[in-house]
């Protein structure tokens, strides 16, 4: 496992364009909220790259801007400036209509709480983006996906009669039917019990090594985020630190380098019982 220490935020005009093996990509990235004396700065000139085929994990102390970079990244939030790339598409200078086709097409989404509609089943709700777009459904993908996460005779239920565990397979199998470029996943075990959170993550790391998906993922959890191929750390809108190849010990000992003391405790605890 290596960290490495990231000290400067270059602009954009200075850095070459990124290898092959980069799928998503931001340059001076800037995130602002408000106006005047009560603006805050969530993103401060962000440099990132993001390579095809690999789990990466974003994280950082509460309001470090880990969740404003994977919206701007995934086109729910405007950036103030700078560029974002993702699949060779610009998505700063997307109208609202091209963001939502992209969405729907090149882009799958896993959220904290679920987000499924309640009166459809399991399958149409996996469906659902395909059906939006007015996509065929590939069923050999789709079995395929239903198969990784286990969902077989669960896929004529409609959420109600699942457990909160099914219910993030579902969202989980929904984000890969399209075949989206990357999947962005915000918090997504923080619903679920160890187990249904550790099926998740071996999913999320299984859909990355076995069908080449790339995946970004914001998370607190030292435990999630040791799934990764490379964890991001952020502080203050910037990059600090970037590990690869993390263990939950060297997640922890980042954290605590960052003086984020009160949740590396907690997950040194929660890893103990």
């Amino acid at each position: 496992m290596t960290a490495h220490t990231l000290t400067s935020n270059h602009p954009a005009s200075s850095l070459a364009a990124p290898p092959a093996s980069v799928i998503a990509y931001a340059r001076g990235l800037v995130k602002t909220y408000g106006a005047g004396e009560t603006e805050v700065r969530a993103l401060d000139g962000i440099d990132v790259d993001f390579a095809r085929g690999e789990l990466t994990a974003i994280m950082g102390p509460s309001g470090s801007g880990k969740s404003s970079l994977m919206h701007c990244m995934a086109g729910l939030d405007t950036v103030t400036s700078g560029t974002v790339v993702v699949d060779d598409m610009n998505v700063g200078r997307m109208s609202e209509r091209q963001l939502t086709a992209l969405r729907r097409t090149r882009l799958g989404f896993i959220f904290q709480s679920f987000n499924l509609i309640p009166t459809l089943t399991a399958a149409e709700n996996i469906t659902l983006p395909l059906d939006i777009a007015r996509r065929p459904v590939d069923r050999a993908h789709f079995a395929a996906i239903v198969a990784a996460v286990g969902l077989e005779d669960r896929l004529h239920h409609r959420p109600s009669e699942l457990s909160g565990g099914q219910q993030q397979r579902v969202a989980c199998a929904r984000a890969l039917v399209a075949r989206p470029a990357v999947v962005f996943a915000d918090e997504p075990t923080g619903n679920l019990d160890s187990k249904s959170a550790g099926d998740l993550l071996r999913f999320l790391r299984g859909s990355v090594d076995d069908l080449g998906q790339t995946v970004v993922m914001v998370t607190h959890d030292a435990r999630a985020a040791a799934y990764a191929h490379r964890v991001l750390f952020l502080a203050d809108g910037r990059l600090v630190h970037e590990l690869t190849d993390p263990t939950q010990a060297s997640v922890l000992d980042v954290m605590r380098s960052m003086g984020d003391e009160t949740e590396a405790e907690h997950e040194h605890d929660g890893a103990r019982r």
